[in-house]
């Protein structure tokens, strides 16, 4: 008999083991609407190795630009038993019944760099603040372009993406608060606008049309750097250098070199790494149960511009973006 109940307390033990390690097991999904460009890849990446340092499984997927595809790998994810879902959305409604989704299967859903429509059931979303660092980056464009009429050709990411529209918003607020400040009244034009897919080839071609139907347009503005960096060599190609080049967010590497040299004019602080890892930790956190029921449902990196005086502050050239 003593025996018996002896198995039995054992057995129940072994049970409770195996529930606590089941439990304490963290399977990561990392869903990416796009890694057509640098900042993405570098994203994924911190990602992936935040995750890992801290035990858990980690599948990834390439939403390759096509909102489908996204919520195919988001459905493939769940079905996999991921019970971490890190979400850069490609769409801010089409994503909602996908986040839902996620949620109701017992997925702890953090939106990351890209927005999602607060329809959504998710624990939070993580980013940069894209209208303080498009509002701080047309400040310095206020005050660098003083006194100059300004025609600017805009190059942005995808058509009804929220974060191209809070940065480009943000650096005409910014632009049009600087200029009344410095002149006393408010003036510029945009010339044009191209749509780039966020990538270097993007930015290139929507360039090369639009500097060949605007030839006296003497600002570029991107809503990220790869885009701009694109915009360049189209630049180049026509021989024009008294054009002035800036972004309302990224800080890739390639982009802060030029800034350095004085070949860029500035671009706001949206570090990859630094949104990545966040999102992360913060999923961790909501996971292991360890997190404020009040945590808010929108976390925002500090913003910052960069620009040739503080530029090595930030640049590191051994950085992945």
């Amino acid at each position: 008999m003593k025996t018996a109940l002896l198995g039995s307390a054992v057995a129940v033990t072994l049970m409770l083991g195996a529930a606590g390690a089941a439990q304490a097991e963290c399977k990561v999904g990392i869903a990416m609407y796009t890694l057509g460009a640098p900042y993405f890849a570098a994203q994924v990446a911190a990602a992936e190795d935040q995750a890992k340092k801290a035990g858990c499984t980690v599948t990834t997927s390439d939403g390759q630009n096509e909102m489908g595809k996204q919520i195919a790998d988001v459905e493939d994810m769940i079905a996999k038993g991921v019970n971490l879902l890190i979400l850069n959305p490609r769409d801010p409604e089409g994503l909602i019944p996908t986040a839902n989704a996620a949620t109701a299967a017992g997925a702890k859903v953090i939106v990351m760099d890209s927005s999602i429509s607060t329809k959504a059931n998710v624990v939070t979303q993580v980013r940069s603040s894209n209208d303080q660092n498009g509002y701080l980056v047309g400040q310095w464009l206020a005050q660098k372009m003083k006194g100059t009429p300004m025609k600017i050709i805009l190059l942005s990411g995808d058509k009804g993406n929220e974060v191209g529209r809070d940065r480009r918003l943000g650096v005409f607020r910014g632009l049009v608060e600087g200029q009344l400040v410095n002149e006393g009244k408010a003036s510029f034009e945009v010339v044009g606008q191209g749509w780039g897919g966020w990538s270097h080839e993007g930015g290139l071609k929507a360039m090369e049309d639009l500097l060949t139907a605007h030839p006296d347009a003497n600002v570029v503005l991107g809503e990220n750097d790869s885009m701009v960096l694109g915009a360049l060599k189209a630049l180049e190609a026509a021989g024009k250098t008294d054009v002035l080049a800036l972004a309302a967010a990224d800080g890739q590497k390639e982009a802060l070199a030029l800034i350095k040299d004085g070949k860029y004019g500035a671009t706001g602080l949206n570090d990859p790494d630094l949104v990545a890892r966040t999102a992360v930790d913060i999923g961790l956190k909501a996971l292991d149960g360890s997190l404020p029921a009040d945590f808010p449902k929108l976390e925002l990196t500090t913003p910052a511009v960069i620009t040739q005086e503080n530029v090595d502050k930030f640049y590191r050239p051994d950085a992945v973006f």
